[in-house]
């Protein structure tokens, strides 16, 4: 895939996988961890490592975000973003030191060394808004697209229980710009679900997916 111009204000697909397929989430520890480090990563300041961060949110919180996340899916092997760049070159910086320093911990954590994930991260700019509703479905889905049928990986988890509820303590996502366009959650978690059901089935996002060595299998 073909590098492309990141622009503020725009919505990307972001994804990877582990190197060779392997795992880049092994417990639920390292699940944690993960998402830990989609939040304190994305800051226009750097932080330096969540390590030395700690006891120090209100300066973290104080900074403005580099990314906009708007749907994510993680698995044992791979990861989804779809995310809009609000700060100069802010896919790039928050990618990097994301992928730094997950990379540095999963390493130091299994005494491993080298890369952890499948190259440079993989991007493709979102046109349409067809597209966005539609991307936001597959990936908040994501862990029954790939479970199909079989119950899911209790190390996979994505952003759908934010588009479940709109006052989770927890929450990473700015759920709006897809929730904004539905009359309520309901109407959405019906178009979400119809829309995967046709993905699956129209082998929609398949080239996108296989040119990552991603496939709509179970990833157990």
């Amino acid at each position: 895939m073909r590098d492309i111009t990141f622009v503020e204000k725009e919505f990307y697909h972001i994804y990877n996988r582990g190197v060779d397929g392997r795992k880049i989430i092994s417990d639920i520890n390292d699940l944690d961890r993960f998402m830990k480090s989609m939040r304190e990563f994305n800051t226009i300041k750097p932080i330096g490592s969540i390590y030395e961060n700690r006891g120090h949110k209100s300066g973290r919180k104080a900074s403005k975000s580099l990314v906009r996340f708007i749907v994510y899916a993680i698995n044992p092997n791979h990861f989804h973003f779809l995310i809009e760049q609000v700060a100069d070159r802010g896919i790039e910086k928050f990618m990097h030191r994301f992928g730094t320093g997950f990379s540095k911990y999963f390493n130091a954590k299994y005494k491993r060394s080298g890369s952890l994930f499948q190259g440079k991260f993989k991007a493709k700019l979102i046109d349409t808004n067809e597209y966005l509703l539609h991307l936001s479905a597959y990936i908040n889905l994501n862990h029954m697209a790939h479970s199909r049928g079989r119950k899911a990986s209790i190390l996979s988890r994505t952003s759908w229980e934010e588009y479940e509820s709109r006052n989770l303590p927890e929450s990473i996502c700015f759920t709006e710009k897809i929730l904004g366009q539905f009359k309520n959650n309901g109407e959405y978690k019906k178009f979400a679900e119809d829309s995967l059901k046709s993905i699956i089935e129209r082998k929609i996002l398949l080239e996108e997916l296989e040119s990552a060595g991603i496939e709509l299998v179970n990833t157990k």
